[in-house]
């Protein structure tokens, strides 16, 4: 079960995530996301849990606790979606230049 952590400091990092949510039970992937252009945090990251009990539980005890000065937002991570009006040719605008006459 895949886990959203909000909320974070921006200086947080996979191994402090690693230290909060490992005495709740056995990790799979976890991850802090970051800008692409800075590599700065964007204050969010996922945790995996191996076991859905063990997530529940870490769910229970950290959401809404204190971690490195921010308070935490611990929930069930919702499936990636499409974004329809991102992407294609020219963001889904029309993309000529019209009846213009010189």
């Amino acid at each position: 079960m895949k886990l959203y952590v909000g909320n974070l400091d921006r200086e947080v990092t996979k191994e402090n995530l690693q230290e909060a949510f490992q005495p709740f039970g056995e990790l799979g992937e976890v991850t802090v996301i970051r800008d692409r252009s800075n590599n700065v945090s964007k204050g969010f990251g996922f945790v995996e849990f191996m076991k859905k009990p063990e997530a529940e539980a870490a769910i229970a005890a950290l959401h809404g606790k204190e971690f490195m000065g921010r308070t935490m937002d611990v929930n069930e991570a919702r499936p990636k979606t499409e974004n329809s009006s991102r992407g294609g040719f020219g963001g889904g605008r029309g993309g000529g230049g019209g009846n213009r006459r010189y």
